[in-house]
């Protein structure tokens, strides 16, 4: 076997900088929910927090202890990204005592419950915007409103015109409705605060996803990472402890520059979609090796702080297609394997745990969560152009142990049982073309990983010394099968990952 010359170094220092959220711990296995397509409570065919509510013991025994809830504040749209109201929950989803209803729910079990924040820009329909556009209208200058947005009389190509007038307002994300904010104005600044302290204080939730951060001032990256700043400021006096992480779409190193914000975490965009680090060391011709080399990128570019890796979102194509899934669950049941071992706090779009399909328009991306017994799926959002069910629903998912929704539950459990998977120091302890064998060190303890990247063959892995079997997943082509003395070599069937520990 060949060592890596990163031989368990390049730790990420993982445990001094988790923040002490809900009840006091790290939350490790993070699930993000589309309201509007999850569970209807009232009969209307939509999402709602009520619906949400009565399958939080769903989410807690999948091995779920923290909860991403997409915009979740009044909108005009379905996807809720262009808000109108930074202060009440939209109708459709029901009331105010709901969320503070479900953030009270969560917390009884132990999941940790962060929602979007939109700050980039507002609906047209925002009392702001509406005030600010009269005042021009009538030319009243003075509107303190008016300097909430960027207006000019001198057209570009991201100003829309406003009618009846010959000013125009700035809109990074064109055709959607969305004005965008002037984050340098104080009066604005004031406002946020209110807005953090709404949200953390009054109704509880336990931290924000910042919604494209790049954009705060776009193409400015050392005026957004200030920005961020000023929001984990801001969130940590007011609430100590609680979790902000962004959405920061680039590279590894954009990412890691991001990092000097202070914000806790930014989701690992490089190892995501068809082309992301699990997806491509997949399909690569030494799986085993390529993945190390992302492994031990990202360690370099980010030796501290908290990783967030996902493999598909909200804005993504679902895993099924990205590893051409759908004649191969053993396929989507490895990559969500590999997407643990990177280390750190993982994310889950629902629908992912029974392996729901979607591409293309966003959607696509978005259909309704199928629970399956008869139940039909959540009304679809509008737009949607295609997407489908490969497999069976949730509730028939949990009936059967060779499921996807069952390995992904026993990834989770395996995490929440050994958290210095997700938070120990990282390192690579030897790899093959077609096996690795990864360490995590933690408070004076060491465990290892075994991985078997082929799909097709059984694989011996050499052990450092006399080991105990921790845990196991089995993609579908059985267990590992410890060797006598434990000693070694372990061998791993296709697909296969054992973790490992002083006997």
């Amino acid at each position: 076997m060949k060592k890596s010359i990163f031989c368990l170094v390049l730790a990420l220092c993982l445990l001094p900088l988790v923040p002490a959220i809900a009840q006091g711990r790290p939350h490790i296995n993070w699930y993000e929910v589309f309201v509007y397509s999850y569970a209807d409570s009232d009969g209307d065919g939509h999402g709602d927090l009520k619906g949400l509510m009565g399958r939080l013991d769903y989410i807690q025994d999948l091995g779920f202890d923290g909860l991403w809830l997409m915009p979740v504040m009044p909108s005009p749209s379905y996807h809720k990204y262009d808000v109108s109201d930074y202060f009440d929950i939209d109708p459709l989803y029901g009331s105010l005592q709901d969320m503070r209803d479900l953030v009270a729910a969560c917390r009884a079990r132990g999941i940790a419950l962060i929602i979007d924040l939109v700050l980039n820009h507002t609906s047209t329909r925002h009392p702001w915007f509406v005030s600010a556009l009269a005042a021009l209208r009538e030319g009243r200058l003075d509107e303190p409103h008016i300097a909430y947005y960027h207006f000019s009389r001198q057209p570009g190509g991201h100003f829309v015109p406003v009618a009846g007038t010959d000013w125009h307002y700035e809109e990074q994300f064109k055709g959607g409705g969305m004005p965008d904010l002037n984050l340098d104005n104080p009066d604005l600044r004031a406002q946020i605060k209110d807005i953090l302290a709404f949200w953390l204080e009054d109704v509880g939730v336990d931290g924000f996803r910042l919604d494209a951060v790049t954009s705060y001032y776009t193409g400015e990256d050392a005026r957004n990472i200030a920005f961020l700043r000023f929001l984990k400021d801001t969130a940590q006096q007011l609430k100590p402890g609680s979790f902000l992480v962004g959405e920061c779409w680039k590279g590894l190193g954009a990412i890691a520059d991001y990092y000097q914000s202070g914000l806790d975490s930014f989701f690992l965009f490089p190892a995501a979609q068809a082309e992301g680090y699990v997806a491509a060391s997949m399909r690569a011709r030494k799986p085993a090796a390529t993945y190390v080399q992302h492994l031990e990128r990202v360690w370099r570019a980010i030796p501290e702080g908290i990783l967030t890796p996902f493999l598909s979102n909200h804005d993504t194509g679902r895993v099924v297609g990205l590893v051409q899934g759908r004649q191969a669950v053993e396929r989507v049941k490895f990559a969500h394997g590999l997407l643990s071992l990177l280390g750190g706090y993982t994310f889950t779009y629902y629908g992912e745990e029974i392996g729901m399909a979607g591409a293309g328009a966003d959607p696509n991306k978005r259909l309704g969560m199928l629970w399956g017994e008869g139940q039909p799926p959540t009304l679809a959002p509008p737009g949607v152009t295609g997407g489908d069910y490969p497999f069976p629903g949730a509730m028939e998912q949990l009936a059967d142990p060779a499921s996807l929704l069952h390995y992904i539950r026993s990834l989770n459990h395996l995490r929440l049982e050994l958290p210095i998977l997700a938070l120990g120091q990282p390192g690579v302890a030897a790899f093959t073309d077609d096996t690795a064998l990864l360490a995590r060190e933690l408070a004076g303890q060491q465990v290892y990983i075994a991985v078997n990247f082929s799909a097709r063959e059984p694989r011996e892995v050499a052990l450092p010394g006399p080991l105990r079997l921790l845990g196991a997943l089995d993609a579908g082509f059985g267990l590992p099968a410890m060797p006598a003395g434990a000693a070694g070599p372990l061998r791993l069937p296709p697909y296969g990952i054992a973790v490992l520990g002083p006997p």
